[in-house]
């Protein structure tokens, strides 16, 4: 069986403090998921999308924010082959 610390091995320090967000975020949707079929009421499947939606912007945004700190600690690249 694969622990949570296996599963995690994925985190940074970017990532960190959007774990318990994003996990709460996916609960909402369930949630939203499960009312709209033991109501039919639509509002439910347009309040998961638009959570869906807001959670693949929030990723884009961390992997993009990963990308530039990295980009970052590499240091200044030498321009034209100057050295």
């Amino acid at each position: 069986m694969i622990t949570n610390d296996e599963r995690r091995t994925w985190t940074t320090s970017i990532r960190t403090p959007w774990n318990a967000p994003i996990h709460n975020l996916l609960k909402a949707i369930d949630h939203h998921n499960v009312l709209y079929f033991q109501t039919a009421n639509e509002w439910h499947l347009e309040k998961a999308a638009i959570l869906r939606a807001y959670i693949d912007e929030l990723k884009s945004w961390i992997h993009q924010e990963e990308t530039n700190v990295a980009t970052y600690r590499e240091g200044p690249r030498i321009q034209g082959g100057q050295e």
